[in-house]
């Protein structure tokens, strides 16, 4: 098991200043030596404390001031290098408390200017040991007016009264911050700490009801701090909800009013380092952004290589679907798909467009638990970088105890597929290529429907270029990319990025005699000398075959070639063996030239083969045998 959190800081910096004589240097000394030092000098050493005699377990600098040794720009320099600030004052002394608000908060705020970040500020009351009341009120005052003072505290440098709480209320300040989390006016969380609260209470609720009950609370406890909820202790968790919020608890368990509000609670009394616990744990930073390295840790992926959703990638995405499919119906609609990326600052495709054209959808266009699998395949594939991005943003993280590179699959090289003769990959990608008003889309879309004849008289314009979906190839599952190369003229040059792929399928019209010479050329030109697998096929093929204009026709090409003869293909014919074949295709790349097959179709039931050695299962042993002998009369 793997907790991932957001990494913190490697230090913290504290500056300590005030006026002379307040008792700066010597709360430094007592804190090291754990004695009053009778002989103080102007100003002490820089002090580093190892990290592991720190309650935060991370190194802590400790500078002091001197205004006879240090210059104003010396100050203002140390301000800026400080991560945190700490006002010395002394208690029995009116002026230096004065002087925090007149002299000391002012000088602090001029030195970082308006375009760094609030530095947070602890206020410190030294020498309780010669009075016998408290400052604490006055200077609950100052931190109404000055947000950046984080908090305060009084001590004594002489009887060592809270010197070690003083230094770890300033580690705190740095590592814990308020500001972030709290309107100190307003005595209520910021916009950002809410919107921040709320995604994770949607991730925490598993079954989509909007409340956290027990065991869901005591999953919450345990991922973010490895311990379980004491069923006494969260008793008593509910009974200060219930006191408080009314409507923090229903039916035993927590609402959401309930779980913003303890959060507040915890801040109030000074518990900071539980909500930002809570906050790290689930990707933020310290600006309540999600991290970087969170959302997007480093994968590499070694050239011919691709990617693909693994098990746990898969078997995360079926759950989060069947949480969200409230109705049961096998879909999700609009609504159901809008909430289920509640958690994300977008959906990463549009629904209304981009799911219809791209995967498998039921009768009302809305995306099935296949067609969501299928567009979830889609981006790993193309953009492997988005769905680790997604899958962070939809708390895989937290639910699997892992980062989500567990989520991803990285493919064998290609190189290495050829060598063996069988590709181990699940996903294929074919680029469709072909003139304009060949019939590329209409091909595309015909893998998604199960009626191709529907689409017939449509017209298709949309800028979605990939259509996904599952074929079997000899007894396994397999999934299907196809791209939609839109090359508008015939010398318009294809990228590197277009003619790269698992299989090829160069598209003509068979009913228009100049569209075969477009692929023609292109297949001399971009994949005679490759080692792509490339299939040729006659788009409607219903209508009369013409002869082309060119100076070979298309089977002759094909022969010449040695590729498999070109596949006539009609969306009137609704047959959809096409796709399997061009899958087949991609699985075998070693199997180059198809062509063969004409001449030898024991070459597919050798390719078929080849994937009963990998299957385990007898059955699937047989099913594989039997559906080659049937490719083999193709």
């Amino acid at each position: 098991m793997v907790q991932y959190s957001v990494a913190q800081r490697k230090n913290v910096r504290i500056l300590l200043v005030g006026d002379a004589g307040v008792g700066k240097t010597s709360l430094i000394l007592s804190l090291v030596s754990e004695e009053f030092p009778e002989d103080v000098p102007p100003k002490a050493e820089e002090i580093t404390i190892p990290a592991n005699v720190t309650p935060e377990q991370v190194p802590t600098n400790i500078v002091d001031y001197s205004s006879t040794e240090q210059s104003d720009e010396t100050l203002n320099e140390e301000i800026l290098k400080a991560h945190v600030v700490c006002i010395v004052y002394s208690v029995e002394d009116d002026v230096s408390l004065d002087r925090i608000t007149s002299h000391w908060l002012p000088l602090v705020r001029n030195a970082i200017g308006t375009e760094q970040t609030r530095k947070p500020i602890v206020l410190v009351g030294n020498k309780v040991d010669l009075i016998e009341y408290s400052t604490i009120d006055s200077v609950l005052t100052i931190m109404e007016d000055f947000p950046e003072v984080e908090s305060c505290v009084e001590c004594s440098a002489k009887t060592l009264h809270n010197i070690s709480e003083m230094f770890y209320y300033a580690q705190k300040a740095v590592l814990h911050p308020t500001s972030p989390l709290y309107i100190m006016e307003e005595q209520d969380l910021t916009p950002a700490c809410k919107k921040s609260l709320v995604r994770i209470f949607k991730i925490c609720d598993i079954d989509g009801d909007n409340l956290l009950n027990d065991y869901e609370l005591n999953l919450f406890q345990r991922r973010c701090f490895n311990t379980p909820l004491q069923p006494q202790i969260l008793d008593e968790v509910k009974i200060v909800i219930q006191k408080n919020i009314p409507d923090g608890i229903y039916h035993d368990a927590v609402t959401l009013k309930g779980f913003l509000f303890l959060h507040c609670l915890f801040i109030q009394r000074g518990r900071n380092e539980t909500t930002w616990a809570v906050l790290r744990r689930f990707g933020y930073n310290e600006q309540l952004e999600m991290c970087k390295d969170y959302l997007r840790p480093t994968l590499k992926i070694p050239p011919g290589s691709s990617t693909e959703l693994s098990h746990r990638g898969q078997q995360f995405l079926i759950a989060l679907f069947e949480r969200y499919d409230k109705d049961g119906d096998g879909a999700l609609s609009p609504e159901e798909h809008k909430m289920l990326f509640s958690t994300c600052p977008s959906a990463p495709w549009s629904y209304s467009t981009d799911i219809r054209k791209s995967c498998p959808t039921n009768d009302q266009g809305w995306v099935t638990l296949h067609g969501w699998l299928c567009r979830w395949t889609l981006m790993t594939l193309i953009d492997v970088m988005k769905t680790l991005e997604y899958l962070a943003y939809l708390g895989f993280n937290v639910h699997e105890n892992d980062s989500q590179l567990a989520a991803i699959h990285v493919t064998r090289e290609r190189r290495i597929d050829l060598a063996k003769r069988q590709s181990s990959r699940s996903v294929y990608m074919c680029h469709v290529i072909g003139p304009k008003g060949a019939g590329k889309t209409g091909m595309c879309r015909g893998f998604l429907v199960d009626d191709m004849k529907s689409l017939i008289g449509k017209e298709f314009r949309t800028n979605v270029v990939h259509c996904v979906n599952t074929v079997q190839v000899y007894g396994q599952e397999k999934h299907l990319l196809l791209r939609d190369i839109d090359v508008k003229h015939a010398l318009d040059p294809l990228q590197p990025q277009e003619v790269n792929c698992d299989v090829a399928c160069l598209v003509y019209d068979s009913s228009n005699p100049r569209s075969f010479e477009y692929i023609a050329r292109i297949y001399i030109k971009y994949y005679a000398e490759s080692k792509i697998p490339v299939m040729i096929v006659g788009t409607k093929g219903d209508l009369e075959e013409r002869r082309q204009d060119y100076l070979l026709q298309p089977a002759e090409f094909c022969k010449k070639y040695k590729i498999l003869e070109p596949h006539l293909f009609s969306l009137k014919s609704n047959k959809k063996e096409v796709y399997t074949k061009l899958a087949t295709m991609a699985a075998f790349p070693h199997l180059r030239q198809f062509g063969l097959m004409t001449e030898d179709p024991t070459l597919w039931w050798k390719a078929g083969l080849g994937v009963a050695a990998a299957t385990v299962l007898g059955i699937v042993v047989m099913k594989a045998l039997h559906s080659a002998a049937t490719h083999a009369r193709y």
